[in-house]
């Protein structure tokens, strides 16, 4: 019986001939107003060309002479460190965490978790966080996110300087557009308390959608910013249509989207896999679960991810802390859980977006989601300052208890690939131009 329901699930092939009449029909307006965005900025081939030369270190350095050059000094010490090998490799790093256990231990890289870290919101963020790690001989992130208001860093440096950083110590990175809720866009909602509003999908309604499209653009072409935040259905259809026709983009898909169920994940890889391009590539490399699911969800997950020819390229990013007010009931720390997840499903990030519970609750400002949505100078001015400087390295500390115990139970990890080699050795890497 079950054999024959199965069968009706099947899908006719013709049933593409409807999407795709959609899709090429001259006169279907929500797809004329997509290419006419697209448009402004080129062909797609012209749209590449314009970011690879914004995303080349000469031009972010360029950038950052002209908005903040004091921070050419701190990139350049960043690359010195780098060069000079004041980051522990890996196999010292083992060895420090479990001894000789390490000649009995064989670490698969199958199923190496990406050490994660969100929010980076500012540049000297990272270089506290180096400073840490060369300290301590602990392991910087391989994978950022940002969550800040992207005209600010873009006016006051930040941007090229995070941009430039991520290429020296070999890390990807992920910003968050200001098309988003949090813009006014919910007419019925204002500030930050529109977050809330992203669980019902409410967060670029009407034309905001194309304005994220627009947004997009503007940063791939000017800074090489490729990968980005996506937290609405229709801007991630947007994302699958733009790589469609030709343009780099990746996005990321964020916590709000509601990916809390295997079913929901399925649509979201469907819809991956129905846009894909001729060689199998999609632009979605990633998407954050909900904080509510377990284990077997996200191992039922990994069954289709695979499936569909998704597993080395769909990073299933999963939130092993959380920031302590803002967001979840605490205490909230998903570390066990990944130990038992990191064996046996691959291409997990762990993310860390607070300090581990017990740290947190003792600070005077523990961490909170909505300092994401301050600006930058009232933060100054309230003297928070030096407090959510604190906040990150409390999730820089978390990320790298996670680290420790995948390491103790003979598990790979992902760190900064240029600063944490397998084995020490000179790094001949990318070079800091000097500026008078």
């Amino acid at each position: 019986m079950i054999e024959n329901l199965r069968e009706r699930l099947k899908i006719p092939t013709a049933r593409l001939e409807a999407i795709n009449d959609i899709l090429v029909e001259p006169n279907m307006e929500a797809i004329a107003n997509f290419l006419n965005v697209v448009s402004k900025y080129g062909t797609p081939e012209e749209i590449n060309a314009k970011a690879k030369q914004a995303a080349s270190l000469t031009a972010l350095l360029e950038r950052v002479r002209q908005t903040r050059p004091e921070y050419l000094t701190d990139l350049q010490w960043l690359q010195q460190q780098a060069d000079e090998g004041a980051f522990v490799s890996i196999a010292d790093y083992r060895q420090n965490v479990i001894g000789n256990k390490t000649k009995s231990l064989t670490f698969d890289d199958k199923y190496a978790v990406t050490l994660e870290i969100s929010a980076c919101q500012y540049f000297p963020w990272i270089i506290a966080a180096a400073r840490r790690a060369i300290a301590q001989q602990s392991l910087m992130p391989g994978r950022f996110i940002q969550v800040r208001q992207m005209k600010e860093q873009e006016t006051d440096g930040d941007l090229p300087a995070i941009a430039a950083a991520m290429q020296i110590i070999g890390a990807s990175f992920v910003v968050t557009l200001d098309t988003k809720g949090t813009d006014g866009s919910n007419v019925h909602l204002g500030g930050a308390e529109t977050i809330a509003g992203y669980f019902g999908g409410v967060g670029q309604p009407n034309d905001r959608a194309l304005q994220w499209l627009n947004e997009y653009l503007y940063y791939y072409t000017n800074y090489g910013i490729r990968q980005v935040l996506n937290l609405n259905p229709g801007t991630v259809l947007l994302g699958y249509l733009l790589h469609r026709l030709g343009v780099d983009i990746e996005f990321k898909i964020s916590v709000f989207m509601g990916n809390d169920n295997p079913y929901a994940a399925l649509w979201t890889l469907l819809g991956a896999k129905l846009f894909s391009r001729d060689d199998g590539s999609s632009p979605l490399i990633g998407f954050n679960w909900s904080n509510s699911v377990n284990n077997e969800t996200i191992e039922i997950t990994s069954q289709f991810r695979q499936a569909l020819d998704f597993e080395q390229q769909v990073r299933f990013e999963h939130h092993i802390t959380e920031t302590w007010k803002g967001i979840v009931r605490q205490p909230y720390n998903r570390r066990d859980e990944l130990m038992e997840l990191a064996s046996c499903v691959p291409n997990i990030s762990a993310k860390h977006e607070g300090g581990d519970p017990e740290v947190e609750q003792m600070r005077q400002h523990p961490s909170d989601i909505f300092d994401y949505f301050r600006d930058k100078q009232e933060i100054i001015a309230s003297g928070d300052w030096e407090h959510l400087t604190q906040n990150f390295l409390d999730k820089f500390d978390a990320l790298n208890k996670t680290a420790q115990a995948l390491t103790e139970q003979g598990l790979s990890v992902l760190a900064a690939g240029n600063l944490h080699p397998l084995e020490r050795k000179h790094l001949s890497t990318l070079q800091v131009t000097t500026y008078d």
